[in-house]
């Protein structure tokens, strides 16, 4: 289809030139002078009627067609052999070679290390918050301070707090002293009960022993019948009545022991309640909970804090790590106690990996460092300093150099320039571990091979790169 509409193309440019050198002709013709002919009128010169006629018009050969033609031919395969070289090379884009980086397979060592920068931290930081809210009366020490454990930092009121707090000894107190008052009750009614049996063993005793004499009264008829039965009637209520005395004050013990127990916990968890109160109250005396520097701390006379508000922190003043973050895509190869090194001059500090932190934001995660031995002198909070965190160990493979494609390809596939220069080709390849430097190929390139290591995102839709140098 598309080589007829060529032709038919062709054709017309043809036909529209042969037309308009027919066209100047007949004009030529026509503002020609006419030539006088025999047989005309003498002394005019109107020529003689059909003498036009007889004279022969030679018509020119024309080289225009033959040369327009071959044009189309040669205009007609020179596209259609670029259809046929497009179709068999997929998507192609023509690129200037000095747009892009293209960089040689080697073979060499691969070191397994990325590059990370980590900034200087405290080693332990302790947290200043306000147990409870209050206004600031007095600030005793500046920020930036060494403090010793228990050293005072502000003073802060709250008359509210006060209040509570005497309101609470008050009611604690009234607590304690009920649970006093049921004490001495129960106290008192396991005494009772211990007179009572008193009581009743002393009659029993009584009661047995004129029992005994009124027996030995009753033969010699000195005393009634009636008598001895009811001597021997009031020993029987007694000795039932001791049995009762005797199963009710074991019954009053263990429950008096239940409730004592209960009592006493009640009354330490009240003494507890108080205590609680009271610390809450002393701490409206800000103390540095640990040593160390103050830091953060800028509270001012009169200013209001809220409870739980942050007044500063302390921070240890000698020892540091290093919070630094990493890129997601080693989340899977970095692991707790992992080695790493920083160099200062020419020396090298060991440093290892004691917390890693699992959010992912922005597509980094965070890691903490500490040093393993001694730590460099002169390194300051905030301070920035470069690392190298070792992944594996330093092995012999084929590498190529890390780049920007890699953000483009995901290490799935390369363009890769061909013998002759003229262009590179998409070619599906697979990477391995990769460091600041180099990325190690383990399939799908030759050492000595070219391949475009600058970003792709103009062109990651192609299939060939046609490379020029204009």
């Amino acid at each position: 289809m598309i080589c007829g509409t060529l032709f038919a193309d062709v054709e017309l440019s043809i036909n529209v030139i042969e037309s308009g050198q027919l066209e100047k002709m007949e004009q030529k013709q026509k503002t020609s002078k006419p030539i006088p002919m025999h047989g005309g009128t003498a002394g005019t010169d109107r020529p003689v009627s059909g003498a036009g006629m007889d004279r022969r018009v030679e018509k020119k050969r024309s080289f225009l067609k033959p040369a327009a033609i071959a044009i189309g031919v040669l205009v007609l395969a020179g596209f259609v052999w670029t259809l046929i070289d497009d179709a068999s090379g997929g998507r192609s884009f023509k690129i200037n070679e000095s747009r892009i980086v293209i960089s040689q397979v080697v073979s060499g060592t691969f070191e397994d290390f990325i590059p990370i920068r980590g900034r200087v931290t405290p080693l332990n930081t302790v947290f200043l918050d306000a147990i409870e809210g209050g206004r600031i009366d007095e600030v005793l020490v500046e920020d930036g301070t060494l403090l010793e454990a228990g050293a005072l930092i502000a003073v802060l009121s709250n008359t509210g707090l006060q209040l509570d707090v005497t309101r609470n000894e008050a009611l604690v107190t009234e607590q304690l002293n009920n649970m006093r008052t049921i004490e001495l009750q129960l106290e008192q009614n396991r005494l009772s009960h211990k007179r009572n049996l008193i009581d009743i063993e002393y009659q029993i005793v009584r009661l047995t022993r004129q029992a005994t004499r009124e027996r030995e009264l009753i033969t010699s008829e000195a005393i009634s019948q009636a008598q001895l039965d009811a001597t021997e009637d009031e020993l029987q209520y007694f000795v039932n009545r001791r049995e009762v005395t005797l199963e009710s004050q074991a019954t009053d013990a263990r429950l008096q022991e239940t409730q004592l127990a209960s009592l006493k916990t009640a009354g330490d968890q009240l003494e507890l309640n108080l205590s609680y109160s009271r610390k809450n109250l002393d701490s409206l005396n800000v103390r540095a909970p640990v040593a160390g520097k103050l830091s953060g701390f800028n509270a001012e006379v009169g200013q209001s804090i809220t409870r739980g508000g942050r007044l500063g922190q302390i921070d240890d003043p000698d020892r540091y790590k290093l919070s630094a973050n990493i890129d997601e895509f080693y989340l899977g190869r970095v692991d707790l106690e992992q080695q790493a090194t920083f160099e200062r001059g020419s020396e090298t500090y060991a440093m290892k990996i004691s917390k890693i932190y699992p959010q992912v934001t922005n597509g980094q995660f965070e890691v903490d460092l500490v040093f393993t031995e001694e730590q460099p002198d002169g390194i300051r909070r905030g301070q920035t300093l470069q690392t190298k965190l070792t992944l594996g160990d330093a092995t012999e493979a084929v590498l190529i150099p890390n780049g920007a494609f890699y953000q483009d390809t995901g290490g799935n596939w390369v363009f890769v320039v061909t013998d002759d220069g003229a262009q590179a080709v998409k070619r599906t390849v697979r990477l391995g571990r990769r460091n600041s430097r180099f990325i190690e190929v383990i399939e799908g390139l030759e050492v000595g091979e070219r391949v475009v290591t600058s970003p792709y995102s103009s062109f990651v839709e192609m299939d060939r790169l046609k490379l020029s140098g204009e």
